[in-house]
């Protein structure tokens, strides 16, 4: 299910065409979308200027430069169709077809109940890290920084992918939204392109917890650090250290949970950057 839309701009859209994508549209077409073709995506497109864009007969935002971004659910629809309205009256019809995906599911029964619902005594401190979540997220900047290529934040191995859950003495638990990179306390966390950080704060669940926002309600969020080397406000360019990997808040060993969020809809961080973290 479609959540969120908004406008993107700057760098050339070919420069992010997914040549492995069976949808990724040509270089010679008004209409170029480009990523990776999978439920959980983030896709960047340009239109001419000043056409507008629907994605299943909903408004998406367009800027002035005709770029755009969508995303896709963890459990999105596979099948979708995204119509351009050009300044001469033109219409491009594209359909989108997504690839399922299938998610690591465990069951885990015989645990003690506090390891599967937090106690009461906590519950305000999360319900006020929720808040001070949404905050961060609630306003985003006019960058565009989301149109050039992302890195990856951290050196190591992958320890853990997005849309992963597990079941719990019968009760299923949040989805991870996540990918999380192995790597000792410490090791060194870059912003994945520039942004302004919105939160450097210590959470009940995360720890030590940054979030970058990248313009246009893009968001990167990352998870368990042990320390945090910027401050709210701070305008961060891309490779610039943010921060060092940890394992503060519930996290059973040191690594990074990096995240990105379109509005409020989570996203796979692996369909906005290539390679792997330890190459």
């Amino acid at each position: 299910m479609l959540l969120s839309v908004v406008a993107i701009s700057d760098a050339s859209a070919s420069q992010l065409v997914d040549e492995n994508a069976p949808n990724s549209t040509q270089a010679t077409s008004p209409l170029k979308l480009n990523g990776k073709f999978t439920q959980g995506a983030l896709l960047r497109g340009e239109v001419p200027k000043g056409s507008t864009v629907l994605l299943n007969e909903q408004p998406v935002a367009v800027n002035k430069d005709g770029k755009f971004v969508v995303g896709f659910a963890r459990d999105a629809k596979l099948n979708h169709v995204l119509t351009v309205k050009t300044a001469k009256g033109s219409v491009i019809t594209r359909e989108i077809t997504l690839e399922e995906r299938e998610y690591d599911i465990q069951r885990i029964d015989g645990l003690e109940p506090k390891m599967v619902t937090p106690p009461a005594s906590v519950t305000a401190r999360i319900n006020k890290d929720n808040r001070n979540v949404a905050k961060a997220r609630g306003n985003s900047s006019d960058l565009d920084a989301l149109f050039t290529r992302f890195e990856w934040p951290a050196k190591g191995p992958i320890t853990g992918v997005y849309g992963s859950q597990r079941i719990l003495n019968g009760v299923p638990k949040w989805p991870h939204y996540g990918v999380d990179v192995g790597a000792p306390t410490g090791t060194p966390v870059f912003a994945p392109v520039d942004g302004v950080v919105t939160l450097a704060d210590d959470l009940y669940y995360s720890g030590n917890t940054l979030i970058l926002d990248h313009g246009m309600q893009v968001f990167s969020t990352f998870l368990h650090l042990d320390t945090m080397t910027v401050n709210v406000g701070d305008y961060v360019k891309k490779g610039e250290q943010i921060g060092t990997i940890g394992a503060t808040g519930r996290a059973t060993g040191p690594h990074l949970d990096w995240r990105i969020n379109l509005g409020k809809m989570r996203l796979d961080p692996q369909t906005v950057v290539s390679g792997n973290p330890d190459d």
